[in-house]
């Protein structure tokens, strides 16, 4: 193999395990952690949440996290470090989990 080839052959090798490492990083849109616990003592069941908070929630997949099934025109999110499940269409909240 000739100095040239060994050369791309090099160059390429080291092009594939770069730009590995920016997918392996962490990407927040906002700056905000949905993960991390905040404690809401507003957020119980009956209550009409702020379309802020529930836009900012991510919505998850209730058998991954062995929640109860949704009731149609329900659905799960996680926000600030809680499992919230509430109308779509109106945000008031049905039950709300601390995720451990």
């Amino acid at each position: 193999m000739n100095r040239t080839a060994k050369g791309l052959a090099v160059a390429a090798i080291a092009a594939t395990f770069l730009t590995g490492t920016g997918y392996a990083q962490d990407h927040h849109d906002d700056q905000h952690d949905n993960h991390h616990y905040v404690k809401h003592e507003e957020w119980r069941k009956g209550y009409h949440m702020r379309h802020e908070d529930w836009d900012r929630g991510e919505h998850i997949d209730y058998r991954t996290y062995h929640l109860r099934r949704p009731p149609a025109g329900f659905e799960w999110r996680l926000i600030d470090g809680n499992y919230v499940m509430a109308r779509t269409d109106n945000g008031i909240v049905a039950t709300v989990v601390i995720a451990h």
